[in-house]
């Protein structure tokens, strides 16, 4: 005869699993200050030490005069894993794939076939840098929330400070990759359009043309002209000025999630460590997801768009 139980478990086991997972919130209630508050003094190898909260980010060493941080120690963990997992992932192809060359190329798969849903076939030319993006952005992301962030750290003469810590979360970071996509877009920009691509911030053609009609005498369809030509340069400068704003955009909601994130785990794991604190860990997961595929959906969009540009005027 079966036994009863419950999601799949018999009831001894499900009993034993709730009383170490009660055990587990109670122990982390009375770790933290919560408990410190009524006077528990816990083992020290249990007590939670309040979060010290640092937004810039603390030199390890230095390379010729020129600060090595934290974060830059993150980065280049991000490009070795990155590049060591496409190399162990395509050394040996195979008609039939194993498990890492078919998680590869579902993962390369799926950005291609996303790149092609928008950029249709431009997605050839975009996907690189599409990819390099998203693949970096997230890595950077996941690889943050591993134990070895935070426990490891290291004394200097500036104080103590974790030897790696989230590269998203130092604005250099951010930065220099909405610089990357910002450059390419315009790169693409002028592939497709040539010099003719700077009309589109600069557009006072129209306004040349309607001044230049009123001092010939044709008055009449010079003024006409002219409210039009003031607006095309109006909209041109705008559309400049929100150019260069996307390298603003795009570097404060990474940066800003990121680093929300990260103060979001640490002062958790102080309130209520272990288990509670797993949820989070899920939590920050999805968002390091959806922050890379926001930065590198927007930078394909952006990239669409120059290029659609002119093929729509080679359309008219």
């Amino acid at each position: 005869m079966r036994k009863k139980g419950c999601l799949g478990c018999s009831f001894p086991v499900l009993i034993l699993i709730v009383v170490v997972v009660l055990g587990l919130v109670i122990i982390g209630l009375l770790a933290g200050p919560i408990g410190a508050s009524f006077g528990v003094h816990m083992p020290s190898w249990l007590t939670i030490h309040q979060p010290e909260i640092k937004l810039p980010a603390e030199a390890v060493f230095h390379i010729m005069g020129f600060p090595v941080t934290n974060t830059i120690l993150a980065t280049w963990l991000t490009i070795i894993v990155l590049v060591l997992f496409a190399w162990a992932a395509t050394r040996k192809m195979k008609i039939i794939p194993g498990m890492l060359q078919t998680l590869w190329e579902y993962i390369i798969g799926a950005l291609y076939g996303f790149c092609q849903s928008v950029a249709g076939d431009n997605a050839r030319k975009f996907f690189p840098i599409v990819a390099t993006i998203f693949l970096f952005v997230i890595t950077n992301a996941w690889l943050a929330l591993l134990p070895i962030f935070g426990p490891f750290v290291i004394y200097t003469h500036e104080g103590e400070f974790a030897l790696l810590r989230a590269a998203n979360t130092d604005i250099n970071t951010p930065l220099a990759i909405a610089l990357v996509s910002f450059v390419f877009v315009e790169v693409y920009g002028f592939k497709a359009h040539g010099i003719g691509y700077l009309s589109k911030f600069f557009n006072f053609g129209p306004l040349v043309r309607s001044f230049g009609q009123i001092f010939r005498g044709k008055v009449k369809s010079g003024f006409g002209g002219l409210i039009t030509g003031i607006i095309n340069a109006f909209v041109g400068i705008i559309e400049f000025l929100s150019e260069l704003i996307r390298i603003l955009s795009l570097t404060l909601r990474l940066f800003g999630n990121m680093t929300a994130g990260e103060i979001l785990l640490l002062i958790v794991a102080f309130l209520i460590p272990f288990i509670v604190i797993d949820v989070f860990y899920v939590l920050e997961m999805l968002i390091g997801f959806v922050q890379a595929f926001i930065f590198s959906g927007l930078t394909l969009v952006f990239l669409t768009m120059a290029v659609a540009s002119h093929e729509a005027e080679h359309n008219k």
